[in-house]
């Protein structure tokens, strides 16, 4: 199993053959996450984060249907991937994250989101996670930059960014899921910069 991160020196083999960090401090605790590739055991953690509560932003829960078929993206996801976000010290699983090509602009990008359990959120966790996916999107090459796209009125997501060293370019028009028009902020990692 590859394992990657960002913020710490020595690493794991990824996928591509890129070598990687293997862990990226918390901000909160100096907690550590490690970033798992997603596998096929991995679909109860999309049922966990099906809820009203962690979908309100992202046009509430989606049908099991819907479930398998987003699974099955994870699981072949390429170029990009998504990740189960894990403790390093104890191995448990408090969310996910991931990064994909998007068109944006006139362009190609990397676009990346994430979801921390609710037992596991406000300890720095999404912010550290954050961190080490610039790490890995960094280490894939093929695009300059990473965007984020929270909702402009969501907090929590927002200072994520800014805690993970991103850059608010502004608002933008945004549909999520399609169909459903919100507004979000632009949010820019250059990975050309350390």
């Amino acid at each position: 199993m590859d394992i990657v991160g960002g913020g710490s020196v020595g690493g794991n083999e990824g996928r591509n053959g890129a070598v990687g960090p293997t862990a990226a401090r918390a901000d909160a605790g100096n907690v550590a996450v490690l970033l798992v590739p997603w596998a096929e055991d991995d679909l109860w953690l999309l049922r966990r984060t099906n809820s009203p509560e962690m979908t309100e932003q992202l046009g509430g829960p989606e049908s099991e249907e819907q479930l398998l078929a987003r699974h099955e993206r994870y699981l072949t996801l390429e170029p990009g991937r998504m990740y189960r976000v894990t403790l390093e010290g104890d191995g448990q699983t408090v969310g996910s994250i991931g990064f994909w090509e998007r068109e944006w602009k006139g362009g190609t990008v990397w676009e990346t989101g994430w979801a921390v359990l609710p037992e596991f959120q406000g300890r720095g966790l999404a912010s550290a996670a954050a961190r080490a996916v610039v790490g890995a999107a960094r280490a894939a090459g093929r695009h300059r930059y990473l965007h984020a796209f929270p909702q402009a009125g969501h907090a929590a997501s927002n200072a994520v960014c800014r805690k993970a060293g991103f850059t608010l370019l502004g608002e933008v028009a945004f549909e999520y899921p399609k169909g459903h028009p919100i507004t979000s902020h632009d949010w820019r990692v250059d990975l050309d910069e350390d």
